[in-house]
């Protein structure tokens, strides 16, 4: 059995459902932080592992400033999102 790929919403459907991304610690880790992202609504879209955000980020070629963290987790947001 194959494993589907990912799918992403483009930027722009992203930033309809997107209004907040929040630096967190991960109940599971308390040595680890996410990034959850959250709706309109307040409800949890998904999350991020930091840290693989930030390797992501400078592996563009990209300071780990918060409009490039913020980009890059826009970018990221699968299309499943959209039926929360």
């Amino acid at each position: 059995m194959s494993e589907e790929e990912i799918k992403f919403l483009s930027v722009e459907e992203a930033l309809k459902i997107v209004a907040a991304i929040q630096e967190e610690e991960d109940i599971h880790n308390k040595d680890k932080r996410v990034l959850t992202v959250y709706s309109y609504g307040d409800e949890e879209i998904c999350w991020f592992d930091f840290e693989e955000v930030m390797d992501a980020v400078k592996a563009e070629g990209n300071p780990t400033g918060k409009s490039n963290v913020q980009d890059y987790v826009l970018r990221h947001i699968p299309d499943w999102a959209k039926d929360i």
